[in-house]
């Protein structure tokens, strides 16, 4: 049963974040500059990378976690770490923008409501982590 369970948490989330990945390569300049903007507002460090090379950046980054988690020879430790570490910094993005949450500072406004459902993939990425074997 745990093959069958990890081939669903890791294909199904490796496929999404991978496309998701893909996408942002070779994103235009003036996008970049937008996506990063949005990034820094969770991680504030990022702000100090080229912004017009930054979406593509991402992308890659997508696309090497996306890859990790469809990858059967990668450990779900590793594969679920980097996707921890992936939504817990999406995660960041919800959290420190006020406009994001309704006025408990956790359940998402209509604004938040995207950000908000990578709560999914840290809780994915938590199973991987914690799973036994593999």
């Amino acid at each position: 049963m745990s093959f069958i369970s990890d081939v669903i948490l890791r294909g199904v989330t490796g496929a999404f974040v991978t496309n998701s990945g893909v996408g942002k390569i070779g994103m235009p300049a003036e996008y970049s500059a937008g996506v990063q903007q949005a990034a820094a507002s969770g991680i504030p460090a990022l702000a100090k990378l080229p912004s017009d090379k930054f979406g593509t950046w991402l992308g890659y980054a997508e696309t090497a976690i996306g890859a990790s988690l469809l990858a059967p020879f990668v450990p779900n430790k590793v594969a679920g770490a980097a996707l921890t570490a992936f939504s817990g910094g999406l995660l960041s993005m919800y959290f420190r923008n006020p406009e994001n949450t309704e006025a408990d500072g956790i359940r998402p406004s209509q604004e938040g409501m995207a950000l908000s459902k990578d709560v999914f993939m840290l809780a994915i990425g938590l199973s991987l982590l914690t799973k036994g074997k593999n």
